[in-house]
């Protein structure tokens, strides 16, 4: 009998899938293991407000995990951040595709300790969840690339890629520390396929490629009017106040239904989002706002949240309402954080948010703009054959059909990834989803997209190897 049937085909392919399935769902002890190790460890890259050898004894542990699953070439690599990579490499079957798998090993502080209900740095699982500071940004994707691995070898002895790895140690701080490295060591991660594990799903259960990354502009408005505070009831009305000036510049971009108003990008106020759909009720519920109050941004969820542009007002100097005096206020400044969709320039909008605010300043106020950083938004080539494989990877490990969506939050390392291998395809998957609440307080991570993107990654390897 010569050839092979439609049947055996399937066969096989159901076969693919589930040896697969059972060796990651075995693994799940473990994996509970190493995510309890890691958010033990409090890698908060950041030394004035933690220890920095947590970060190194984070980055020891990455390491020798990595060279427990075979990866013989794997070092730290000190980044100009001064934080550690980790970097690895292992050289696959002759003439199969090289795969860069990423991750990032240092987290966000806990911010308000009294608002966890379990210790940030102890893994504690509650309703099936698992709680603790890192659990989904970024150390459960971390986890769910080991947990990949070892199915595979666990399998079938062997990885059917070459493999590199670069877990990150300094993410969260945004000082740019590996984009660097990257551009001054070329040569050391070059890959067919790069995996972004550093987003997640739209939805708990529904496989997600997230294509579209917006770029930020982060500024600091300072307005100036007076040479010092003066009695209210003195010089009240007349007297020009610093505060009030910059809560009037600071409303001038906004428009009644809230959209984003800048002069200069106005041709983004309207853009849509042509992806996957976030039912407005759900994105309430995720994001907590109360009963009564009504979203903004005019259009669709995802319109506003993936593809304008969106000003947040992160902080703001003036005094506090409790004793406050009874003063005009001489200075005022504000820290502006300012989103914009993947194909719009920084500088632009930069430019055009300095310009804006120094229109609008009434009274001939003293007004200063310090543009204190920037990144470029990305935009995913999704018709490639990593991609292909991946797609059919996510349906058999999620029994859906995967989806694309935006993100608001930026990863300038994708763009520098792209410029520096152009011809790599770029994917970005993870097991965070709307109720991981990534950055507050009690993140958490549901164990079962971990099992899942697991799998998924794993079925991936293999598919984009044959």
């Amino acid at each position: 009998m010569s050839g092979v049937s439609e049947g055996d085909v399937a066969c096989r392919a159901v076969t693919d899938v589930e040896d697969l399935q059972r060796a990651v769902a075995d693994l799940m002890p473990r994996a509970r293991q190493d995510l309890a190790a890691l958010v033990a460890i409090p890698s908060v890259y950041d030394a004035r407000q933690f220890d920095l050898a947590h970060c190194a004894r984070a980055a020891r542990w990455v390491m020798e995990a990595f060279l427990d699953l075979g990866v013989a070439d794997v070092r730290l690599e000190r980044t100009p951040d001064g934080s550690d990579a980790v970097v690895g490499s292992l050289a696959g079957p002759a003439g199969a595709p090289t795969v860069l798998l990423y991750s990032h090993y240092d987290v966000q502080p806990p911010l308000d300790d009294a608002a966890w209900r379990s210790p940030p740095f102890e893994l504690v699982e509650r309703e099936g969840r698992w709680y603790g500071r890192g659990t989904a940004d970024c150390k459960g994707n971390l986890v769910m690339h080991l947990t990949a691995l070892r199915a595979l070898r666990g399998t079938d002895g062997t990885y059917p890629v070459g493999l590199k790895v670069v877990m990150e140690g300094s993410e969260e701080q945004g000082l740019g520390g590996l984009e660097r490295w990257v551009e001054a060591h070329p040569e050391v991660l070059s890959a067919d396929a790069i995996v972004i594990a550093d987003g997640g799903n739209a939805e708990l259960g529904l496989p997600t490629l997230t294509t579209s990354l917006r770029g930020m502009v982060t500024a600091i408005v300072r307005v100036a009017s007076l040479t010092g505070p003066q009695h209210s009831g003195s010089y009240g009305g007349a007297a020009p106040d610093a505060l009030a000036a910059l809560i009037a510049m600071l409303a001038s971009m906004r428009d009644a239904e809230g959209r984003t108003t800048i002069r200069g990008l106005d041709d983004l106020a309207d853009a849509t989002w042509d992806g996957v759909d976030y039912p407005a009720e759900r994105f309430r519920e995720d994001a907590g706002v109360l009963d009564g109050v009504r979203l903004i941004g005019g259009g669709s969820v995802p319109d506003a949240v993936w593809a304008r542009p969106a000003l947040t007002v992160t902080g703001i100097d003036c005094p506090p309402a409790v004793g406050s005096p009874n003063a005009i206020q001489p200075r005022a400044a504000a820290r502006l954080n300012l989103r914009i969709p993947p194909s719009t320039d920084p500088a632009r909008a930069g430019a055009a948010l300095t310009e804006h605010l120094l229109a609008v300043a009434p009274w001939g106020v003293r007004v200063e703009v310090e543009l204190e950083g920037s990144g470029t938004g990305f935009l995913a080539v999704t018709d490639g054959p990593a991609y292909a494989a991946m797609r059919e990877a996510m349906h058999a490990a999620f029994g859906r059909e995967p989806v694309t969506a935006g993100q608001g939050g930026s990863i300038p390392l994708c763009n520098t990834l792209r410029s520096t291998y152009p011809d790599a395809e770029i994917l970005l998957i993870g097991v965070e989803e709307p109720r991981s609440l990534i950055h507050a307080p009690n993140e958490s991570v549901d164990p079962g997209e971990i099992e899942r993107t697991a799998l998924a990654e794993a079925l991936f390897l293999r598919r984009l190897a044959s």
